[in-house]
C-alpha cells in the first residue's frame, strides 16, 4: 500500500495489523507520531459531526434524506482538511537542526545559498520558514560560514553573537572556549559587554573568561577543513577536548598540568601520528587500551 494511503487510513484509525506494521516502517513514522501528539495538545474543542448535523438540519429546514447524502461526508472532509492544515502549519514552523557526532563533519546549505561547514560534535539550528525575514541561527560547537550577501546574518552562541552581511568566518564555541576568525569581509562580535569588529585574518578569542590578542592569520580558511586541528598557545585541556571530538577515544591524564600551553597541530585521520604530534613537543608519553588513552609525563 502506498504511503499516502497508509497515512489516510491511520488518520481514520482504520489500519489492520498488516497495514499497521507497514505504517510503522515508514521513514517519517516517528515524525508523524510526534506531530499527532502535538496536535492533540492544541486541537479545537471536541467537534461532533452528528450534533452539528442536527443543528444545521433545524436551522436550514432541509429534509433529512437530502442531508444524509452530502452534509456528513462534507463535514468529514472538512475535519480531514483541518487536520492536514494543522500538520502543515506545525511542520513548516519547526526549526531545522543539523548535528554531527564525534569524528564527523558535514556541509549545510541554507535557504539563501549560504553554506555552513559543521565540524565534529556540533549542532546548528535555524528556521527555514522565517529565513527570508530573519537570517538567524544557533550554533553549539564549531563551524565555518560562507554567507551570501543580503540582510544581516546573525550566529547566536552561548558565549556571544556574531553578525555579518556577507563574508566568510569561523566560530568555535565549546565549554570555556569562544573564538571567531574573519577570513573575508567584516565580522562584528558581541560577548557580554565586549564588542569587536574583525577584518580578514583577525581573531576574537576568549578562553576561561580572558580576552586574548591574536597575531594576524594569512590562511584563507580554517585548517580543520583540511583534516587538521591547529593551536597557538592554547591550554592543553582544550587540545585534549578537541582531540576527543575528532577521535572516538577517551583521554585520561596522570600528573599533567592541563593549563600548560600548546602550539602545534594534529591530523584527523591517523590516531598514532596525532598522539605523537601532541605528546612529543610536551615530553609526554601515552598508552592505549581499547577506546581509552592514558597521557602521563615521561
Amino acid at each position: 500500500m502506498k504511503r499516502e494511503a497508509l497515512i489516510k487510513k491511520w488518520l481514520d484509525h482504520n489500519l489492520n495489523t498488516e497495514e499497521q506494521n507497514a505504517f510503522e516502517q515508514l521513514e517519517d513514522y516517528n515524525e508523524l507520531i510526534k506531530m499527532n501528539k502535538t496536535l492533540t495538545s492544541f486541537k479545537a474543542p471536541d467537534f461532533s459531526i452528528d450534533q452539528t448535523y442536527e443543528t444545521l438540519k433545524t436551522n436550514l429546514e432541509v429534509k433529512k434524506t437530502n442531508l444524509n447524502h452530502w452534509l456528513k461526508p462534507l463535514l468529514k472532509i472538512a475535519a480531514v482538511l483541518a487536520i492536514g492544515f494543522s500538520i502543515y502549519y506545525y511542520t513548516t514552523t519547526l526549526d531545522t537542526q543539523v548535528s554531527t557526532s564525534i569524528a564527523e563533519q558535514t556541509t549545510v546549505q541554507l535557504p539563501d545559498h549560504s553554506t555552513v561547514d559543521l565540524n565534529s560534535n556540533s549542532t546548528l539550528t535555524f528556521n527555514e520558514k522565517n529565513w527570508s525575514q530573519s537570517r538567524e541561527l544557533n550554533l553549539q560547537g564549531e563551524a565555518f560560514f560562507k554567507v551570501a550577501k543580503g540582510k544581516k546574518f546573525d550566529v547566536i552562541t552561548a558565549d556571544g553573537i556574531v553578525s555579518v552581511l556577507g563574508t566568510q568566518f569561523n566560530i568555535k564555541q565549546r565549554h570555556g572556549y569562544f573564538e571567531v576568525t574573519c577570513y573575508e569581509g567584516l565580522v562584528a562580535v558581541r560577548h557580554n559587554h565586549k564588542k569587536a569588529t574583525l577584518k580578514p585574518g583577525h581573531t576574537f578569542k576568549i578562553i576561561d573568561g580572558k580576552l586574548l590578542v591574536n597575531e594576524h592569520e594569512n590562511t584563507i580558511q580554517p585548517q580543520w577543513l583540511q583534516g587538521e586541528s591547529s593551536f597557538k598557545s592554547i591550554p592543553l585541556k582544550y587540545v585534549i577536548a578537541e582531540f576527543e571530538n575528532q577521535y572516538k577515544q577517551n583521554i585520561i591524564t596522570e600528573n599533567i598540568d592541563l593549563s600548560r600551553l600548546f602550539t602545534g597541530s594534529f591530523t584527523h585521520n591517523n590516531l598514532d601520528l596525532a598522539l605523537k604530534s601532541v605528546t612529543i613537543p610536551l615530553n609526554l608519553s601515552y598508552s592505549q587500551s581499547g577506546e581509552s588513552i592514558l597521557l602521563k609525563r615521561e
